[in-house]
């Protein structure tokens, strides 16, 4: 394992953490999506995006666009653990008037470009930023993570369309196909598959990967654009709640509250996994 590999690891880590000290105050939240989409973000953050903490307005950043809202938690405990603000404030999720809210808020948050959340309008909003970036003379990018269970959403494929006539190549989507949604399983709500084939009528550039693995995930947004003029969509299949045994891959924990001994549990788990992942990094 490279050393690069072996500390986002450990970020990623941190991070899931970091989410369930939220549910931990809170005392429930979206795991499922938040949990399986971590691995995606932690790489944009530290390390793929061109972005600075201290300057979350600096013009020349790349942007991230989190368009499964529901998600957040995900991009908290992410940017708190890249420095973006303080920890401690993961403590007021939940509560009345917090900066951490179950969707982002772009006035509220550092780090948050966009306020999302109503479904299938991440990817529109990227494509309107990543085309006056474009206009600007910048070469700043944009990524959007999305969900597989927002695909049925018209208004994505109406954003895909734009994006490839306008040959959007500075626009890298990320689809976070963990194969779960709120009402079922999203094969049975809404079959989109194949989803990267449908992304390259619409004349994109797809690739997919294992979304949980940090190698994988890496080498696919080192090689983005995939083809000039074109944008990049990546479909990452992950596992919904990953890091925790008895959450993963089980619809029940798309939003949880959790039962007695659960927290414990995932705490146990993931300090555990924190405590493994520092290790690698320090050999």
């Amino acid at each position: 394992m490279s050393d690069r590999v072996a500390e986002l690891e450990l970020h990623a880590a941190r991070a899931r953490r970091n989410v369930v000290r939220m549910i931990e105050t809170g005392h429930s939240g979206h795991l499922g999506g938040a949990m399986s989409a971590i691995d995606l973000i932690t790489a944009l953050y530290f390390d793929i995006m061109n972005v600075d903490p201290a300057r979350p307005d600096w013009p020349e950043r790349d942007r991230f666009l989190l368009s499964a809202g529901h998600k957040a938690m995900g991009q908290y405990g992410v940017l708190a653990e890249r420095g973006y603000f303080d920890p401690a404030l993961l403590q007021t999720y939940g509560a009345m008037m917090t900066a951490l809210g179950g969707h982002p808020d772009m006035h509220k948050l550092p780090g948050v470009e966009g306020n999302t959340g109503a479904l299938g309008h991440g990817l529109s909003i990227s494509v309107g930023a990543a085309l006056g970036l474009r206009l600007a003379g910048t070469t700043a990018r944009v990524f959007t993570v999305m969900g597989d269970g927002e695909l049925p959403e018209g208004s994505n494929w109406e954003a895909a369309a734009a994006a490839a006539h306008h040959k959007v190549d500075n626009l890298i989507a990320i689809v976070d196909n963990n194969g779960l949604q709120i009402s079922g399983p999203v094969a049975q709500v809404m079959n989109m598959a194949p989803i990267a084939g449908k992304f390259e009528a619409f004349g994109w550039a797809a690739r997919e990967i294992n979304g949980n693995d940090m190698t994988e995930i890496l080498a696919a947004l080192d090689a983005a654009p995939f083809t000039p003029g074109k944008p990049s969509v990546i479909v990452a299949h992950t596992t919904k709640a990953k890091g925790i045994s008895f959450a993963e891959d089980t619809l029940a924990y798309h939003y949880w509250k959790p039962a007695e001994g659960e927290l414990e549990q995932a705490i146990t788990e993931l300090d555990a996994k924190i405590a493994e992942c520092e290790q690698k990094v320090t050999r």
